[in-house]
């Protein structure tokens, strides 16, 4: 709460649920050449932020770390089946841009790196999700 007034957030409880019960997410990159990149990442829903903390094992190392640095603009998708039999499936596509971090990666997941990126999402998609309509919104 700030101020006494409740805390604004750009995700709604459902997709703030979801997300805090999920530990792997896909994020989409844009590589020097301009053709995408995605690979699985681990991932936290900053409460206090309201933002997506991206961190892992020699993280400063990797492409989407390069990635990052040269163009900020990302997309994570968190997805899983709610159920096979109907076939229910569920997730939130999330973008912005990330900030790329020196420090609180270690945070995010045991043995991962201080590095780290910060997403401040300007677009958030939901599909799936019991209790939440789906949506596509601006932020």
């Amino acid at each position: 709460m700030y101020g006494g007034r409740e805390k604004l957030s750009v995700f709604t409880q459902a997709e703030i649920d979801y997300l805090v019960s999920q530990r792997l997410g896909r994020l989409a990159t844009v590589g020097v050449d301009g053709h995408p990149h995605v690979v699985p990442v681990g991932f936290r829903y900053n409460d206090e932020l309201d933002t997506i903390d991206i961190g892992g094992h020699e993280f400063a190392k990797r492409k989407k770390f390069r990635d990052v640095r040269r163009n900020p603009w990302v997309a994570l998708v968190v997805d899983d089946l709610a159920s096979v039999r109907p076939w229910v499936v569920r997730g939130i596509e999330i973008r912005g841009e990330a900030d790329v971090l020196k420090t609180g990666g270690a945070e995010i997941g045991p043995g991962y790196d201080e590095a780290m990126f910060r997403i401040r999402p300007s677009r958030v998609v939901t599909w799936g999700l019991e209790g939440a309509a789906a949506r596509s919104d601006h932020a």
